[in-house]
């Protein structure tokens, strides 16, 4: 799923990482696949697919493209019909490859180094600077703060945030800085590095990204250097909440530029043609992103790293929602090392596996895909099997697809996407168990698709228990706007996503395989089929009774 720019004994939670590691190997040999969707299967696939060997499967990165050779292989394997480009299973999606190059940045006796002290974020393509007057643009959140266009032009604009903005996160102190009247500013500098967590800490100290061609939204705005507390106010001349906002305070005298080169990443497609002459015209998609996020530029230790982001996440489910945990509860965690030398060796990583975040949703439609393909009774519609390269920059495979179909868009009846399918349980999310699966926007366009769904968890041996709590309107977390299905019902396309939700090893290189839960997972894949089979079968297709987007165009609103 993409990013959102958004008193506790540890040896308990270190207890709870080696209890899971014991469970399943580190790795495990494949073995051939069968027709039913087994538990079993699923484990071969994904001990495969979230494997060191592929690097963490980023997108425009050789290790994609052999991601993306393993899912062609089944598919083929399956005698599914080729649906990509120039009669293959690949669609190529022309990438751009951004490498940030910074320097250090000198403040009186301290030097601020870049990829320690601060990293460089922008899904835009902003103009370099060597250099730039350095003005405190104030504490974001306090309504007395009106900064000008003329106050920022040219200038290293640092902020702050009041605690009540900083307590609604990462994603809302971003916008919150990039809607001020910045866009002729050299920079905007913002201290978030101390108090985000570490899978987002890494993200901001990406040197280098990849992005769609054309640079995204917001090509006007500077780049966004995330700092530490401590570059910030040394750059300001005093503690951010005592400074006087609109005053200039000295130089940034580092250099920030970006280069550039061409790249490129695939979505697989595949199709089941439909056995009624009439309606196999019409499609029902189901999807998964088939990247992840690659390879972190520093090197941790597994279990410990495991130990701590557990503790972080008991932590937050006594909290209220929306709250995020202290500097001083974080401090107060203490992984005890000695203990897990006694049960297993170091073991150094640095490879984002992206097992959960997308590896199960991506093997998850390969077993639907087989059970289809093997099942001697065939659907009445089209099913359209998508792997959509890039969720994790931005939706692009999915916005690519939907935006170059090599079906008739308006043919595509529904789309199912699944994005993080094998977890849930109590240890993972607060409500999680074993029939736990959340979903999101099943009733947002077709009132009727919300209740097939609901119609088919009734007919299942063990009926799922659904949290649609992810699908409230506003809900903070925005789900509804963080994976692949928004792509599709910008459109008017239904969509129905299947998820069963964050947890501690979210983005972190700790997601593996051995931590699945694959009998949950194989039961959320039947059920996915079964919704298809069904929508697929209807003797009408389903109705739009929702209002649409007004433009494929508009920002998504959760």
């Amino acid at each position: 799923m993409r990013l959102s720019i958004p008193a506790l004994a540890a040896g308990l939670a270190m207890a709870a990482a080696v209890a899971d590691a014991q469970q399943l190997p580190v790795k495990r040999q494949a073995k051939p696949t069968r027709p039913a969707i087994t538990a079993e299967d699923l484990m071969s696939r994904l001990y495969v697919y979230a494997d060191d060997s592929l690097a963490g499967r980023a997108s425009g990165t050789p290790y994609h493209d052999k991601a993306t050779a393993i899912i062609a292989e089944w598919v083929k394997q399956m005698g599914l019909k080729p649906m990509g480009d120039s009669g293959t299973y690949f669609q190529s999606v022309p990438l751009v490859r951004r490498a940030w190059v910074a320097s250090s940045v000198a403040v009186g006796d301290a030097t601020f180094t870049y990829q320690k002290d601060f990293g460089v974020f922008a899904q835009w393509v902003p103009k370099p600077f060597d250099g730039a007057d350095v003005v405190f643009g104030g504490l974001l959140g306090d309504t007395a703060v009106h900064i000008t266009a003329e106050q920022t032009k040219g200038k290293v604009v640092v902020f702050g945030f009041t605690p009540e903005l900083a307590a609604r996160g990462v994603q809302v102190e971003i916008t919150a800085a990039l809607t001020r009247p910045v866009g002729g500013a050299a920079a905007v500098l913002l201290p978030l590095l101390d108090n985000v967590p570490s899978e987002v800490r890494g993200f901001f100290m990406q040197s280098e990204m990849i992005s769609v061609v054309g640079g995204g939204p917001g090509m006007s705005l500077p780049p966004v250097i995330i700092a530490t507390d401590a570059m910030a106010q040394a750059l300001v001349g005093a503690s951010l909440a005592s400074a006087k906002w609109g005053a200039m305070t000295g130089r940034y005298t580092g250099k920030i530029e970006l280069q550039e080169s061409q790249a490129a990443a695939r979505n697989v497609v595949a199709v089941l043609e439909g056995s009624d002459p009439l309606l196999k015209n019409q499609f029902i998609a189901i999807g998964a992103h088939n990247d992840h996020v690659g390879v972190r530029s520093s090197v941790v230790d597994h279990d410990s790293l495991r130990a701590y982001n557990l503790a972080v996440e008991r932590i937050k489910d006594r909290l209220e929602p929306g709250k995020r945990p202290t500097k001083e509860q974080l401090d107060a965690i203490k992984v005890n090392v000695d203990s897990i030398r006694v049960i297993r060796r170091p073991r150094l990583d640095s490879i984002a596996n992206g097992a959960d975040d997308d590896g199960s949703g991506t093997v998850s439609v390969a077993e639907i895909a087989e059970a289809f393909a093997k099942d001697k009774a065939k659907p009445k519609r089209s099913i359209l099997f998508v792997w959509h390269m890039g969720e994790e920059i931005g939706l692009v495979g999915s916005d690519w697809f939907t935006k170059h179909p090599t079906v008739p868009r308006d043919s595509i009846v529904a789309q199912f996407n699944m994005d993080m399918v094998g977890r849930g349980a109590a240890g993972d999310i607060k409500g999680g168990g074993p029939a736990y699966l959340q979903l999101v926007g099943t009733r947002r366009l077709s009132t009727e698709l919300g209740d097939l769904v609901e119609t088919v968890n009734k007919m299942q041996k063990t009926p799922f228990t659904f949290d649609y709590t992810f699908d409230a309107a506003g809900h903070p977390e925005n789900i509804y706007c963080r994976s692949d299905h928004w792509s599709y019902a910008r459109y008017g396309i239904p969509v129905a996503f299947f998820t069963t939700g964050l947890h501690a090893d979210y983005h972190q290189v700790t997601d593996e395989a051995q931590y699945i839960d694959y009998p949950h997972m194989a039961a959320v894949s039947q059920f996915v089929h079964d919704v298809a089979m069904a929508a697929a079968n209807a003797d009408h297709r389903l109705v739009v009774d929702k209002p649409k987007p007004t433009s494929p165009n508009a920002a998504c609103k959760q």
